[in-house]
């Protein structure tokens, strides 16, 4: 009998070994392609750099790094390349994380800052700003985040209130977006020329438009709210099992809900402040990571904003080496390659 015990006790632990070593090579192989995805990232950074109507060469870059050029050289560089390259990773960075922010916390695989109409509402604002404010940044930004604070507050209550399904609150934020739309329209009717032109700016998703003050605002925002979803990761992997279980855990959901929605809004908002609404990119990269590495927020949290800062840049990157000179808004070629891909997966998952 004892024999008999030990046996089976040596077979238990023997299970368990292999059960974790099995689990520390899936990791390992995780965290190797998180790698790999980071060194795409940055070789596509350094081509996006070089690509242009001005040639320039290894040697230039690195002078003007070191400060040692000066002419069109480092005006090409270090005033239109360089800015444009970083405000792509960030942006692409900030609004993946607020698409899987806003997917997780709803439980709805639909679910972006584009399809609920929380960037249509920052474009609201801003163009409210540009016709009130004589488009004066600081109070772009301002109502950018007010426009998607109320997005984002009416989506929050109907789903609370209204106890709406998800497919009914993705229908709410179609409603929202029609909305938000008729309300520029009117703004656009009532502005003059030179006003109507910038508010039409606006609305296109362009990385060129921002210089450095820009790009760290919205760098450290985003850094700020990558830090917000590592903390409560662990909370996010309890609300893939639905709220009563995250509740029986000890998860505020309802707090959880609301700061993070709160947050999302506010990196969509200065994303779209600076950049204009770019759509798909914060619906299409969390399923591009999900379809990776899974659900475990651990994970998916990096491998998000890595896949969302590269889906952006090769977008913008592929626009500029198509046309030269970059007259293309990259939102329209995330719209391009968006809406096929996203296609793709709904087809894959069903199937």
């Amino acid at each position: 009998m004892e024999n008999h015990i030990h046996l089976k006790g040596t077979a238990v632990s023997d299970q368990i070994s292999s059960v974790s070593e099995a689990y520390q090579r899936d990791k390992y192989r995780k965290w190797l392609l998180f790698s790999l995805l980071l060194f795409i990232l940055v070789g596509m950074a350094v081509f996006a750099v070089f690509i242009g109507q001005y040639q320039t060469s290894l040697s230039d870059v690195i002078r003007v790094l070191s400060g040692k050029s000066a002419g069109i050289t480092d005006i090409v560089i270090s005033k239109i390349r360089m800015p444009r390259v970083c405000a792509a990773i960030v942006t692409g960075w900030g609004v993946s994380l607020s698409g899987l922010s806003i997917q997780s916390l709803l439980r709805n695989p639909l679910g972006s800052p584009s399809t609920l109409g929380i960037s249509q509402g920052a474009a609201f604002g801003a163009a409210c700003a540009v016709v009130i404010f004589g488009m004066k940044v600081f109070s772009v930004t301002i109502f950018a985040f007010g426009g998607a604070l109320l997005g984002t507050l009416s989506i929050l209550a109907l789903a609370r209130l209204k106890r709406l399904s998800p497919e009914a609150v993705i229908l709410a934020g179609v409603a929202l977006s029609s909305l938000f739309g008729s309300a520029i329209i009117v703004i656009q009717y009532l502005a003059t020329e030179i006003e109507l032109a910038v508010v039409v700016f606006w609305t296109f998703g362009d990385v060129a438009r921002s210089g450095w003050n820009e790009i760290i605002l919205l760098a450290a925002t985003a850094v700020l709210f990558y830090m917000f979803l590592s903390f409560r990761r662990w909370d996010f992997n309890t609300l893939v099992y639905g709220d009563d279980t995250a509740k029986s855990l000890g998860v505020n959901v309802e707090r959880l809900r609301v700061t993070g929605m709160l947050a999302a809004a506010l990196v969509a908002a200065m994303a779209t402040a600076f950049h204009g609404v770019i759509a798909f990119v914060g619906l299409i990269a969390p399923h591009m990571a999900r379809r990776l590495i899974g659900d475990d927020h651990r994970l998916l949290i990096p491998f998000s904003a890595v896949m969302g800062a590269l889906l952006l840049l090769t977008a913008d990157t592929a626009t500029r080496a198509l046309l030269g000179s970059g007259a293309l808004p990259v939102g329209v070629a995330t719209s391009f390659l968006g809406a096929p891909m996203f296609i793709y997966l709904l087809t894959r998952e069903y199937r």
